[in-house]
């Protein structure tokens, strides 16, 4: 298994004052994903839960939506010409009967660590239908809950308190309890990984769960969500105009900028619970409170 992290030399300058010291690095290096024997995607990744990734990866593109639709994941080996493993290379093979997907040329499924979707011929092309619609999901989720996610996401990172340059993406229910979390170099890399994890452990969809991510919001993010059949994804950073036109699309609650006691909810506000609704002076003891606008 490839290295998480690796140690360099650096020049360390602190008010003018220089000095030498090693630092610790995340890892990044080329994960090619084969389908059946044939390349389909490479992205660029933090080694560790290659399996979940590469299943993730194929959850999102709506190649697979359960776990018996894969019959196997693998490290091919003699990935170098010295015959040599590398573990950069996956080769994932499909169910019979399992249609495989569109790799023409108006499809590229490379991918970067910092941009997951590159060459797609055009925003109808990443509109893929999900499997699981979210609309109807009844997860409510009060403030304070919400505000409390990104400390619990902070406090069960592990790789990012020695180099400080990894995303992660946790999982969530209604009462704030952390069900698996995922780093990586790339933001759409820790969440596939996530995603991958649930397929292959018979987890799909993730009905009533929260997606709380440490970066921004992206488009993409959001598909991925919505093709797990997740309902609210929260984030510590802005999301983009795609990114809120999808989820309000799909029926998904979408948070940013999630820091502190703040928060801004941009679309399917319904199943978040004010702070109001909860210390109301008129609702009766006991009493259950409806979604407010």
């Amino acid at each position: 298994m490839g290295r998480v992290t690796a140690r360099e030399k650096v020049l360390r300058i602190r008010e003018g004052v220089e000095s030498e010291r090693v630092d610790t690095l995340v890892v990044e290096e080329p994960l090619e994903i084969r389908l059946d024997g044939s390349p389909l995607s490479i992205t660029m990744r933090t080694p560790g839960s290659d399996f979940d990734l590469a299943a993730g990866f194929l959850v999102s593109e709506g190649v697979v939506s359960e776990a018996s639709q894969l019959t196997a994941i693998r490290y091919c080996a003699g990935a170098t010409e010295d015959g040599s493993n590398t573990f950069n290379v996956l080769d994932v093979s499909l169910a019979p009967g399992v249609p495989r997907p569109d790799t023409s040329l108006e499809r590229n499924f490379y991918t970067s660590s910092s941009c997951g979707l590159c060459g797609k011929a055009s925003l109808d092309a990443v509109r893929t239908k999900a499997r699981w619609p979210v609309t109807d999901d009844g997860l409510r989720i009060d403030v304070p809950t919400l505000t409390a996610l990104p400390d619990r996401l902070r406090e069960a990172q592990r790789v990012f308190d020695r180099t400080g340059g990894l995303h992660a993406a946790g999982l969530f229910t209604a009462a704030g309890e952390l069900l698996a979390l995922r780093e990586d170099v790339g933001r759409h890399n820790a969440v596939d990984k996530l995603v991958g994890w649930a397929l292959r452990s018979g987890r799909l969809p993730l009905r009533e769960t929260v997606l709380m991510v440490s970066g921004r919001a992206s488009f993409e993010l959001v598909q991925k969500a919505w093709m797990a059949g997740i309902p609210v994804m929260a984030a510590v950073s802005a999301p983009s105009s795609l990114a809120v036109e999808l989820a309000a699309e799909a029926g998904m609650t979408l948070v940013g900028f999630l820091r502190g006691t703040s928060m801004n909810v941009y679309s399917g506000r319904d199943r978040v619970l004010l702070e109001r609704a909860l210390t109301a002076p008129s609702a009766a003891p006991g009493a259950s409170h409806p979604p407010h606008r």
